[in-house]
C-alpha cells in the first residue's frame, strides 16, 4: 500500500509516455492522397506529346488495311474453295467413266449412276435457292454464311473417302444448297468492303459519323477496284483445279490418244452431245487406293484451310447493331423482298446477262474443251485448255480496271464483243479428231474466251455494286437475284448436253445478243431518268429493347395491341412497301419527277408533299 501510495505521488511530469502519432499520420495520408491525385490528373489529363489527330489518322489506316485483308482473304478462301472442288469433281468423274475402275473397285455399285444422280444434286438444287438464301444471310450474317458454305465443301470432299450412294448424293444436294448463298455472301461481302473503305478514308464527313447513306457515287471507284482483286484471284480456282489431273492422272494412268478417240469421227461444230465414240477406257492402269487417299487427304486439307480462312481472318460486313437491324425487320418481309426487287426494271433487264453468265462459264469447262479440245487433242491435253482459259481470265480481270475512267459499259459489251466473235467463229469451227496441228488455234481460243469471261464476270458484279451502292441493306436481295439467275442457267446447260453443238452456240448467242439490247435499254432508261421502283425496306421491329432501343412504353400496354399499332403505322407508312426513286435524288427535278412516277400514290404523295412545301414558303414570306 505504501508502494503504491509513493507511486501516486510521482508527479505526471516526470512519467514516460509515448507521444501520439495520429496527427502526423493523417497529415501523411493526407500528402499520399494528394501526390496519387496528381499522379492520375496528369496520366489522364492531356499528354503534351499526344497528338490526337495523328492517333485518329493511325486508327483509320489500320482499318483500311484490315478491309483490304478481308478482300484478299474471302477472294483466296473462295479460290481454295472451288480449286478443291472443281478438282475433284474432274478426277471423280474420270476415274468413274473409265469401264475397268469401275468393275474392279465397286463393281455392285454402279458408278456411273451415282454419278449422274451426283450431277442432278449439284445443278437442279439450286433452282429453289432464291426461297432460303435471303433467310440464312440475314439469319446467320455474311461472314458466317461463307464460312459454313465453305464447310459444305468439305464436307463433300470428305465423302470421297466412302463412295457410296448414301455419302456422295446427299453432299452433292448439299453443295446444291450451299452454291446461291455462298455467292450470294462473297459479292455482297466484297460490296460491303468497299463501302467500309470509304466510309474509313472519309471518316471525317458528317454522313459517315452519324452513319447516313452514302452519295450517289461516291464508293464507285472502291468497288470496282474489289471486284477486280477479287476475280483476279478466284480466277486462278481454274488453274489450281488442274493440278491432281496435271501430276497424278496425266501421263502415268491416262492411255495414249490414239486408244481413247480411236472410234472418234467429227468433233467440234459437227458434234452432236460431247464427244460421240469416246472409248470408255481412258486408263491404261489404276491407280492403288492409298495414292487416292493421298490426294483426298490434300485436298482436305485445302478445305479446311479455307474454312480457317473465312473464319479468322475475314471480319464482319456489317456492325453488330446493322446485323439486329438487317433481321429484325420480320422473316416474312424477309423472304417476300428478293421477289419485290424484281419490281426494279435495272434488275429485270440484266436477267439476260445474269443468264448468259452462267451460260459462257460452263460452255467454256465442259462444251468447249471437251467437244473442241479433248476431242481434237486428247485426254492428257483437258489440263492444258483449262490452265490457259484460267489464267487468262484471271490476268484479263484487271482490264475492268479501266471503268476508274471509262464508262460502265465498257467492260461488259467489250467482252460480249469478244464472245460473241468466238461463237460465230466456233460454229464454222470442226477440226479433225487426234490432230496436234490445232493445238494453237484451241489455245488462242481459250485465252480469247478468258478475256470474256474475266470481261462480263467483272462488269456484271462491278455494275450490281455500282448500281446499288448506296443501298447497303439491299445487296444480299440484289446478289442473290443474281446468283439465282445463274443457277437457272447451268441448270439449263446441264439439259442440253445431248444437243447438236451449233443448237448451243446458238443458244449461247441469241441469250447475249438479247442481253446486249435490254443492257443498252437499261442504260437508255437511266440516262432519260426513267424512275424506278424499289420496295420499301421495312422499320426494324425489336422485341428485346438493348441500350440502343429504350424508348418511353406504356406499361399498362400488352404486347399484342403495341404490334397492332407498330403494323397499322407501317401498312400507312410504307403504302404497300413500294417507293419510286430516281437515278440522283439530290439534281432531280420535282415536277418532272412526279409526272414521270409510274404510281398514282407516289404522284399523289409528291403533290402533298410539293403542297406542303409551297405552304412553309408561303408562312415564311408572310413573317418577312
Amino acid at each position: 500500500m505504501e508502494a503504491t501510495a509513493d507511486e501516486a505521488l510521482i508527479p505526471h511530469d516526470d512519467q514516460f509516455v509515448v507521444p501520439p502519432n495520429g496527427n502526423v499520420n493523417e497529415m501523411l495520408n493526407v500528402d499520399h492522397e494528394d501526390n496519387m491525385q496528381g499522379q492520375v490528373e496528369e496520366f489522364l489529363g492531356p499528354q503534351a506529346d499526344y497528338n490526337e489527330e495523328e492517333e485518329e489518322k493511325k486508327y483509320y489506316r489500320r482499318k483500311r488495311l484490315g478491309i483490304i485483308k478481308n478482300v484478299v482473304a474471302a477472294s483466296i478462301g473462295a479460290m481454295i474453295v472451288y480449286s478443291v472442288y472443281m478438282g475433284l469433281l474432274q478426277m471423280q468423274l474420270i476415274l468413274h467413266y473409265d469401264t475397268t475402275y469401275r468393275e474392279v473397285k465397286y463393281s455392285n455399285l454402279g458408278l456411273q449412276d451415282i454419278d449422274q444422280k451426283m450431277l442432278m444434286g449439284i445443278n437442279v438444287t439450286p433452282i429453289v435457292g432464291l426461297l432460303y438464301t435471303p433467310l440464312l444471310i440475314r439469319f446467320l450474317g455474311t461472314k458466317w454464311m461463307m464460312f459454313l458454305a465453305s464447310g459444305i465443301y468439305a464436307l463433300f470432299v470428305s465423302t470421297n473417302y466412302w463412295e457410296r450412294y448414301y455419302t456422295l448424293v446427299p453432299s452433292a444436294v448439299a453443295i446444291g444448297v450451299a452454291i446461291v448463298p455462298l455467292w450470294a455472301s462473297l459479292g455482297n461481302y466484297i460490296t460491303r468492303m468497299a463501302q467500309q473503305y470509304y466510309e474509313c478514308v472519309n471518316y471525317k464527313e458528317e454522313h459517315v459519323q452519324e452513319q447516313k447513306k452514302l452519295p450517289k457515287g461516291a464508293c464507285h471507284c472502291y468497288i470496282i477496284v474489289f471486284q477486280s482483286v477479287f476475280n483476279i484471284i478466284f480466277n486462278l480456282s481454274f488453274v489450281f483445279a488442274e493440278f491432281p489431273m496435271a501430276f497424278v492422272l496425266n501421263n502415268v494412268y491416262l492411255h495414249d490418244n490414239p486408244h481413247i478417240l480411236a472410234q472418234v469421227k467429227v468433233c467440234g461444230a459437227k458434234v452432236t452431245g460431247l464427244i460421240p465414240g469416246f472409248n470408255n477406257t481412258v486408263l491404261k492402269k489404276l491407280p492403288s487406293s492409298m495414292l487416292l487417299i493421298k490426294v483426298e487427304s490434300v485436298l482436305m486439307g485445302f478445305a479446311f484451310l479455307s474454312m480457317i480462312i473465312f473464319l479468322g481472318l475475314c471480319g464482319a460486313a456489317y456492325r453488330p447493331t446493322e446485323e439486329i437491324d438487317l433481321r429484325s425487320i420480320g422473316w416474312g418481309n424477309i423472304f417476300q423482298l428478293p421477289f419485290k426487287h424484281l419490281r426494279d426494271y435495272r434488275l429485270r433487264l440484266l436477267c439476260p446477262f445474269f443468264i448468259y453468265s452462267g451460260f459462257e462459264t460452263l460452255f467454256a469447262i465442259s462444251g468447249f474443251t471437251l467437244s473442241y479440245g479433248v476431242c481434237t487433242l486428247g485426254l492428257n491435253k483437258l489440263w492444258l485448255l483449262i490452265v490457259v482459259y484460267g489464267l487468262s481470265a484471271s490476268v484479263f480481270s484487271s482490264l475492268s480496271l479501266s471503268l476508274l475512267r471509262l464508262p460502265r459499259w465498257v467492260c461488259l459489251i467489250s467482252g460480249a464483243f469478244v464472245h460473241g466473235v468466238l461463237v460465230v467463229v466456233l460454229m464454222a469451227f470442226s477440226p479433225e479428231p487426234n490432230h496436234l496441228k490445232y493445238e494453237g488455234p484451241l489455245l488462242v481460243i481459250s485465252v480469247l474466251w478468258g478475256l470474256g469471261t474475266a470481261l462480263n464476270k467483272t462488269g456484271v458484279s462491278t455494275l450490281l455494286g455500282m448500281l446499288y451502292a448506296e443501298e447497303k441493306e439491299r445487296l444480299d436481295f440484289v446478289y442473290t437475284i443474281y446468283h439465282w439467275w445463274q443457277a437457272i442457267a447451268i441448270f439449263i446447260v446441264y439439259l442440253w448436253y445431248g444437243l447438236p453443238m451449233r443448237a448451243k452456240l446458238s443458244i449461247l448467242l441469241v441469250t447475249l445478243l438479247l442481253a446486249c439490247c435490254c443492257y443498252w435499254v437499261m442504260e437508255r432508261r437511266l440516262a432519260k431518268r426513267v424512275p424506278f421502283r424499289l420496295p420499301r425496306i421495312p422499320r426494324p421491329r425489336h422485341k428485346v429493347k438493348g441500350y440502343r432501343y429504350l424508348e418511353e412504353d406504356n406499361s399498362d400496354e400488352s404486347d399484342s395491341e403495341r404490334s397492332e399499332e407498330d403494323d397499322g403505322e407501317d401498312e400507312r407508312e410504307e403504302d404497300d412497301y413500294d417507293v419510286v426513286q430516281n437515278l440522283d435524288g439530290e439534281e432531280r427535278d420535282q415536277e418532272g419527277w412526279y409526272q414521270g412516277a409510274n404510281s398514282p400514290r407516289a404522284r399523289r404523295r409528291g403533290a402533298e408533299g410539293r403542297g406542303q412545301e409551297d405552304a412553309r414558303v408561303n408562312e415564311s414570306g408572310g413573317e418577312i
